[in-house]
């Protein structure tokens, strides 16, 4: 969300052809050319035709502490988190209570254009909604706090549709937080709630989660700020309240 340099985790599919070296053997070597110039440090995962090749941690997950970066590490996913959302929505779709062509209107009446608005056009970021995080103010704001959902939505109902919805692509967390509203409404539970009992629970995802203020574990990494070379600060906390269904979850690659 915010713009900064955070530690995070690849999940890569490959199909390489080697001769000679090792595909390992090149990969690691890519990698390690990005750490050794700090451009670089968490956790990569790469397969190929289902079979994990490269699975190794770079660099720390803990600066302070020194603690090196496991295959283990569990990261903040940022905007991954909207896989997860768009995953929830499908199977909302497969259960009856929703399809993606219906209108924004049907499940949020008084939003500005809401009869041009599907949620396909949510989910495809091709809605035209104003991308929130664009408003330079807000994003200088404290984050910290907890907001509710309406309150995000107020950061960009009154603002003009850039395009025609479903004539262009521009990216949009807006679009992605009106695709919490739409969970949490006809659910009626909170995201995180159905996230847990849709995805994660099923799946046996353990070391992944929604809040990553909470988490307490020992494998939990740490994201820094940047400001020239070996000189980095504790990024600043944001409430996932503001992150929500666009970027909230933490994971691992192994989980990923």
């Amino acid at each position: 969300m915010k713009k900064n340099i955070l530690i995070f985790a690849f999940l890569l599919t490959t199909s390489l052809v080697t001769k000679g070296q090792s595909t390992t053997t090149k990969l690691e070597q890519a990698v390690i050319a990005f750490v050794n110039q700090e451009k670089f440090t968490g956790t990569v995962l790469v397969a190929k035709n289902g079979k994990i090749i490269l699975h190794k941690g770079y660099g720390l997950k803990n600066a302070e502490t020194k603690a090196p970066n496991t295959i283990n590490t569990i990261y903040q996913i940022a905007s991954i988190a909207k896989q997860f959302t768009a995953a929830v929505i499908l199977k909302l779709q497969e259960k009856g209570k929703l399809s993606v062509q219906d209108k924004l209107s049907k499940y949020y009446p008084d939003y500005p254009n809401g009869d041009k608005i599907t949620i396909h056009h949510l989910l495809s970021h091709t809605s035209g909604i104003y991308n929130y995080t664009d408003n330079k103010e807000f994003m200088s704001s404290d984050q910290s706090k907890p907001v509710t959902l309406d309150f995000m939505i107020r950061q960009f109902i009154d603002k003009p549709l850039a395009f025609e919805p479903g004539t262009k692509f521009s990216y949009s967390n807006s679009g992605y937080t009106l695709l919490g509203y739409i969970i949490e409404k006809i659910t009626g539970q909170p995201y995180s709630k159905v996230l847990e009992t849709m995805i994660l629970k099923p799946l046996r995802l353990k070391k992944s989660g929604y809040d990553y203020n909470l988490l307490n574990d020992t494998n939990k990494s740490i994201g820094y700020n940047q400001y020239g070379v070996g000189n980095y600060k504790p990024t600043s906390n944001v409430h996932p309240s503001i992150l929500c269904t666009t970027g909230a979850l933490y994971s691992t690659t192994i989980d990923l």
